[in-house]
């Protein structure tokens, strides 16, 4: 449209007393462009203020956020693929992706604590050793792919159809699926990987900061 806007104006002298201006559905784009710029911003903020009254704890929070970009990656690479431009159903799209991107890096989440307090219980009150600590990062991570695998799945049986709907409206709904199923598939195969990593990190340096880290019980242990 910036190029449409630039040749006209090049091409075209307008006498005295005339003005030209754009409307029809270029206009309806801007003020919705306008509004989205107020929106996106405060999606992403009711997201992470759901997040953090959620887990009460800030790296919790930022641990899910990770899962937003990874989810960006695929709705842009669907959206080239399908030959999509962005638009207004392209966005609307995108912010309901990152709701269902956060849910997925929750669950995430809640499994892996859940099996580190596990590995706490089995311990006895003894501090974590380093492969201790990794072992159940990895049970929560990868032994129970299952029931994430599933929550993902089934958000994209829901939305396959509205891809491939044909008829009154479709064109607007596969606008707005194409991010949410790219976006899907992305997040759910990087979160596998980077989370657990991100979160054994994490972990890592709080067990430091409290005294009790994996490399320091190892070495009073050998002791």
């Amino acid at each position: 449209m910036a190029e449409a806007q630039a040749a006209v104006a090049a091409s075209v002298t307008l006498p005295p007393g005339y003005s030209l201006g754009w409307s029809g559905q270029f206009e309806y784009l801007e003020r919705a462009k306008q509004r989205l710029a107020t929106v996106v911003p405060l999606t992403l903020a009711l997201i992470f203020l759901l997040l953090y009254l959620n887990f009460r704890r800030l790296t919790e929070t930022l641990i899910v956020m990770l899962s937003l970009p990874f989810a960006l990656v695929g709705g842009i690479w669907l959206m080239w693929f399908m030959g999509f431009n962005m638009s207004v159903a392209v966005a609307v799209g995108f912010i309901a992706l990152a709701g269902v991107a956060a849910e997925t890096g929750v669950i995430m989440l809640i499994y892996l604590d859940q099996a580190l307090n596990e590995a706490r219980d089995r311990a006895g009150g003894r501090d974590l050793t380093r492969d201790e600590l990794y072992a159940a990062i990895m049970v929560g991570a990868v032994d129970r792919v299952r029931p994430k695998m599933m929550t993902v799945v089934a958000i994209m049986a829901g939305l396959m159809p509205i891809l491939w709907a044909h008829g009154t409206g479709s064109e607007i709904m596969q606008r707005i699926a194409v991010p949410m199923i790219g976006g899907m598939v992305s997040s759910t195969l990087l979160t596998l990987i980077v989370i657990p990593a991100v979160y054994a990190i994490i972990k890592g340096w709080s067990f430091k900061k409290a005294g009790t880290a994996p490399d320091l019980a190892l070495g009073q242990a050998a002791e």
